[in-house]
């Protein structure tokens, strides 16, 4: 099955919002979901105006409800690396679905799909899979715990994993968007247990292993920043951060729920040849149904239930539906291993013609991609923190963000999240994108005078 769009008409994506369906529909949401939305990031504050309400979505595109088509680079946050409603997958859910949407109990599947995790990404000697990248970092948090008998976690500020209680402290995503420190219902004990430090600044990291290293019973990190808009770790941190882990006995977390199967075949840890004692996986690993998953080496995952003492399960952990389309996917991209190189070069050349774009019409912008991620800030510097990404300019990213929307271009909400390639990012629609980004620039440059 193959969805098919109307003809594109640059006419549609110009036409004003007022009155729209989406304006009608996010009224209407207000009455009864809180913020009208069911995940914060998605209510347009960090941006301003009426959110879109999406009909339907093929290859590169998102369709709103009234028919309006942009070019996407949220991408569902990241799983859409085929592009949407990409035909295998699609027909992997529906003979999934004909033979049940579950059960409750194992499958067959289950055990071919922790296979080729496996294969794919060698540090998952097992897997256990569960329902979303929040469940799956709160897990491995727990296994962390339960395996080193420690307590304290270390997380970098701007990171975030999840909206669990002891992972919001200094948190990105929504929580840097809507300028939340913390969050209400996290009790003062569980902010105690985390201890932050800032991305990419070693002598700091170095400190608080020498004060607190034997306390801590892990260090959670994206290895890329995808958070806080997209910022890369600089040379030697992450493989720093790992020989302190080792030599203080902490395990050593990526997240790569964002970055896993994303950056390269083999995640970020394979990118930057960093091996994680425990890895945490979602978006891609569904095909864009909702799944995750937390994995390392054997030893460590033999404490979880039931062959172990540390507890944690899920009904719908294994869903066959999120299965079968996760396993398509990653099927997919291990066949077709150029694909990763395709990527890297098209997010390359939409970072550098922003870039150049912003020179062009005045406008100082600073960027960085890797595979398919890519994002810009507003800075006249370079941005290697989340300290650097606040600095940046809000505002104008909001005004920018308006402007690329009225030609059809639909980037991340907020300034602090990073833009998602897919394979249906031909070297054409990159080309279209970085038109309208000459534009919108232009039109945001003038209002600046």
């Amino acid at each position: 099955m193959t969805l098919v769009s109307p003809a594109f008409s640059p006419d549609l994506c110009l036409l004003p919002m007022n009155q729209s369906t989406s304006q009608a529909l996010f009224a209407r949401a207000q009455l009864r979901i809180p913020g009208g939305v069911n995940s914060p990031v998605r209510a347009f504050k960090g941006v301003g105006g009426t959110p879109l309400f999406i009909q339907r979505a093929e290859g590169p595109y998102v369709i709103d409800e009234d028919g309006n088509r942009f070019i996407d680079y949220v991408g569902s946050w990241g799983p859409m690396i085929l592009g949407h409603a990409r035909a295998e997958v699609l027909e992997a859910i529906q003979r999934a679905a004909a033979n049940g949407t579950s059960f409750g109990a194992p499958t067959r599947a289950e055990v071919e799909f922790a296979e080729l995790m496996g294969e794919l990404m060698p540090s998952l000697e097992m897997v256990r899979l569960v329902n979303s990248g929040t469940e799956a970092t709160l897990s491995a948090i727990r296994l962390a715990r339960g395996y080193t008998g420690r307590a304290r976690i270390l997380k970098f500020s701007g990171c975030y994993h999840g909206h669990g209680d002891s992972l919001l402290v200094a948190a990105g995503s929504g929580v840097a968007t809507l300028g939340i420190p913390g969050t209400p219902g996290v009790t003062a004990e569980t902010a105690r247990d985390t201890m932050t430090s800032r991305f990419n600044d070693l002598p700091a990291l170095e400190a608080i292993f020498a004060e607190h290293g034997a306390e801590l019973a892990a260090v959670i990190i994206e290895p890329v920043a995808g958070n806080m808009g997209c910022v890369l770790p600089k040379p030697g941190f992450l493989e720093r951060l790992r020989a302190l882990c080792t030599e203080h006995g902490a395990l050593l977390i990526l997240d790569e729920v964002m970055t896993g199967f994303r950056v390269a075949l083999g995640g970020a840890q394979s990118l930057y040849g960093i091996e994680p004692d425990l890895t945490t996986l979602g978006k891609i690993i569904g095909g864009g149904l909702p799944v995750g998953a937390y994995g390392g080496k054997r030893e460590i995952m033999a404490h979880v239930a039931p062959s172990g003492p540390v507890y944690q399960a899920g009904t719908l952990s294994g869903n066959p539906l999120a299965v079968a389309a996760g396993m398509t996917q990653l099927k997919i991209l291990r066949d077709n291993p150029d694909i990763y190189a395709t990527m890297d070069a098209r997010g390359a050349r939409l970072k550098e013609g922003f870039i150049a774009a912003g020179q062009a019409a005045g406008v100082p912008l600073v960027g960085a991609s890797v595979g398919g991620m890519f994002g810009v800030f507003f800075s006249p510097t370079p941005v290697d923190s989340f300290e650097a990404a606040q600095a940046s300019d809000v505002e104008a990213y909001g005004r920018f963000f308006h402007a690329l929307l009225g030609r059809g271009v639909y980037l991340a909400p907020s300034a602090f999240e990073t833009s998602f390639l897919s394979t249906a990012h031909s070297d054409e629609v990159v080309e279209e994108t970085l038109s309208a980004v000459g534009e919108a620039l232009r039109e945001v440059s003038e209002n600046r005078r």
